[in-house]
């Protein structure tokens, strides 16, 4: 029994292993959403439009009621904002006014805005995200420095009633000191003028071609805990996102160039400037978390209104086919804003705009907006899971909003299961629950990590971890009254900012207290793994990887230009289509070479089992006779071991050598090299439709040192990757000597 329960393990870390290597690739291409990844394939099968024209009518009268709760509830912060953008310079004089409500228990001595565009003052304090596509345009353009890539906030002066105020400005806090102290209840008003310097390139406020990325873009209150008695002063994460802020009122006068088009959030309106060739945009915007714009002289903009809502997509382009394509993104935003509206609560504002920016490769949140991407014409909305993804941070951190520095799960966590939410009731066979239920190993990390303590690994503790958690919750309870759950929490933490203690604490009260604990217990403490209950069984695993893979390996083969018929990468998409394979292992052979085949055929089989592909394996000659002209001549060959003790090999040696040949591999010289191992992918030597891959080694069997690169070399030769092998030679050691491949 210990024997047998130890090979079991041994199994169970192979199949881990590979389930890891597939899980990472599946995040690469998509399937496997990350808000920062590019869309999945997955198939949708859409509600149809009588549909969610209904759901808006049943909607209509609450929204109604909810703007006018908007526009009639003050919120504790108001800001006056008067600024002016400098286009030639790229800089923006601004002047604020804000009144602040002490809404704490606290008496005040001073108070704390966020600067966050100081961030730019060092390329050390920049966010990282972008460091790639800085490097890229930094090389594109040789003409830029160093500085321009820089920038930040100079505050000129604080003022209250028109008396200067003492502040310092450090660290991205600018902490202003007040003339008397400010009571619980009581509020100030108060004057900031500052100037802006855009800086060039990608961050979230910068300027790159013919748009601009306003986030970070003026002073912003900070947050008060009455707890901790303390200002939030923590300056933006450079490695992930530290957004922070109280739902306010706000009323933007921007003075631009008369050409430009302006993004932001609220009611817009415009009218010409007395400065000849510029025009001044307005904005007012209720209750409202982050206040950002966007802008160029190039954008064009599609919208259509249904019930009171109005969408708006804005885009670069003439191309006929890429405005027939934003208008589909406008109608499946509707669908995914009625959906998440049904499922957690009302979305509340009469707007909700979309833009385009050369971000590249991840889209960005804010409040009543979201930044995407460029979107291809040909991209359907359907394959764009983070189009879904970024909806739903309106409801998990526009309007339920929390410290996304230490608890970014709230935030992440909530949105990555949302998106699934919504894929899974859309039918997406890829892109639904079955993608939550993959759960190759936990992590030595609590899920209620702080961004420094995740660090690198905050896509998998946030995101895949994270909405893990909230689905283990929702099967629990199920639907109905996971449902209910949401709608109360949403209810308690709207407009407000929600802490992990506040959700717990509304999982109590709604669910019981046995499902705060499992929670608790599942956010709180670190190596979190889906109850196996939830997870998929062996079958539905494989049938999964299946309908996952079948398409990314399919999109290899045929989008790389003049990728040659023997690649090894190939013999797996042909398998995938239902083609026959058969392994075969050299027979006669001493107790060692065995056992390497064996262990070399265990990993092959894991692999195969994964994406539930079905193959034969032959160990026996006679075996091997009765099924080499039939059977094994119509099929695709894995054939493991020494060529001298492989039937195939041996039967067919003549034809295989001038194959080998064929692709460069001189194959009587990497046969008889001593020590060498390795693997070769040729045309089957009876069938030019097949394929024939052959990992073998030279000598009785492997020496130990090489035995386990030999092992991992089938894993990279067969899965995902950047490299698609023809050959590759392993020396004694284990170590690469040569090789064949596609890059």
């Amino acid at each position: 029994m210990h024997a047998s329960k130890t090979q079991f393990t041994n199994k169970n870390v192979i199949k881990k292993a590979i389930l890891s290597t597939l899980v990472l690739a599946l995040t690469t291409s998509g399937v496997i959403h990350t808000t920062y990844g590019t869309p999945s394939k997955g198939e949708s099968l859409a509600t149809s439009a009588e549909t969610t024209q209904n759901t808006f009518q049943m909607q209509h009268a609450f929204r109604m009621r909810s703007q006018q709760a908007v526009s009639q509830d003050q919120s504790p912060i108001q800001y006056q904002i008067k600024a002016r953008l400098d286009e030639k310079d790229m800089t923006i004089q601004g002047s604020q006014t804000v009144t602040y409500l002490n809404t704490s228990k606290d008496t005040l001595q001073e108070l704390v805005m966020h600067t966050y565009a100081d961030a730019n003052r060092s390329k050390a304090t920049q966010t990282i995200m972008y460091t790639g596509q800085n490097e890229q345009i930094a090389k594109e353009h040789p003409e830029k420095k160093a500085s321009d890539f820089l920038g930040g906030t100079d505050i000129v002066k604080v003022t209250q009633q028109g008396e200067k105020l003492l502040f310092d400005n450090k660290n991205q806090a600018l902490r202003v000191q007040l003339k008397a102290p400010l009571q619980p209840g009581q509020s100030i008003t108060f004057e900031v003028d500052y100037r802006l310097d855009i800086p060039y390139g990608m961050q979230r406020i910068s300027y790159y071609k013919d748009q601009i990325n306003g986030a970070h873009w003026f002073p912003v209150m900070s947050v008060y805990d009455e707890t901790t008695h303390q200002w939030n002063k923590t300056p933006y994460s450079t490695s992930f996102e530290s957004d922070f802020y109280t739902s306010s009122d706000f009323d933007v006068e921007f003075n631009v160039p008369e050409s430009y088009q302006v993004v932001m959030p609220g009611d817009i309106t415009s009218k010409v400037s007395a400065e000849q060739g510029r025009k001044v945009v307005t904005a007012r915007a209720a209750n409202t978390r982050e206040f950002v714009f966007f802008a160029g002289p190039n954008l064009k903009v599609e919208r259509e209104t249904r019930n009171g809502l109005t969408v708006e997509y804005f885009y670069s382009g003439d191309d006929p086919a890429k405005k027939a394509a934003v208008n589909k993104y406008i109608d499946y935003a509707f669908k995914v804003i009625a959906f998440y509206s049904e499922k957690y609560g009302e979305y509340p504002y009469p707007e909700f705009r979309v833009i385009e920016t050369y971000v590249d490769g991840f889209g960005v949140e804010y409040s009543r907006l979201i930044q995407m991407p460029e979107r291809g014409a040909e991209l359907s909305p359907e394959d764009d899971t983070t189009f879904v993804h970024e909806i739903a941070h309106q409801w998990f951190h526009a309007l339920i909003g929390n410290n996304s520095e230490t608890e970014s799960f709230l935030d992440e966590g909530f949105a990555d299961f949302s998106t699934v939410y919504f894929l899974e009731k859309q039918g997406n066979k890829l892109g639904g629950f079955r993608s939550i239920q993959l759960d190759p190993s936990p992590i030595d990390l609590p899920i209620a990590s702080t961004n420094e303590q995740a660090g690198e690994m905050a896509d998998y503790v946030f995101y895949q971890k994270g909405r893990q958690a909230i689905y283990q919750l929702y099967r629990s309870v199920g639907e109905q009254k996971f449902d209910a759950f949401m709608k109360e929490y949403f209810h308690r933490f709207v407009y407000q900012n929600a802490t992990i203690d506040g959700l717990l604490g509304t999982i109590e009260d709604v669910l019981g207290k046995e499902q705060r604990q499992d929670m608790e217990k599942a956010l709180k403490k670190p190596g979190f793994e889906l109850k196996q209950e939830y997870q998929m069984s062996e079958k539905e695993l494989a049938a999964y990887m299946h309908d996952a893979y079948q398409p990314q390996y399919e999109a290899v083969v045929k989008n790389i230009p003049n990728l040659p018929y023997e690649v090894m990468i190939r013999l797996m998409e042909k398998s995938f289509r239902g083609e026959p394979l058969t392994i075969v292992l050299g027979d006669q052979v001493s107790k060692a070479a065995a056992k390497q085949q064996e262990q070399a055929t265990s990993q092959l089989t894991q692999i195969l089992d994964v994406f539930g592909m079905k193959y034969d394996v032959v160990r026996d000659r006679k075996q091997l006779k009765q099924k080499l002209k039939r059977e094994i001549g119509g099929s695709n060959l894995i054939l493991v071991g020494n060529a001298k003790s492989n039937g195939i090999v041996q039967s067919l040696k003549k034809n295989i050598i001038v194959r080998a040949n064929g692709i460069g591999l001189a194959w009587k010289e990497a046969m008889k090299t001593a020590g060498q191992s390795g693997a070769y992918v040729i045309k089957h030597p009876y069938n030019q439709n097949r394929l024939m891959i052959h990992y073998y080694w030279n000598g009785d069997h492997l020496s130990a040192n090489a035995s386990e690169s030999f092992m991992e070399k089938i894993l990279e030769s067969l899965t995902l990757s950047n490299d698609l092998y023809q050959f590759y030679e392993l020396d004694g050691n284990g170590k690469l000597k040569a090789s064949k491949k596609v890059e």
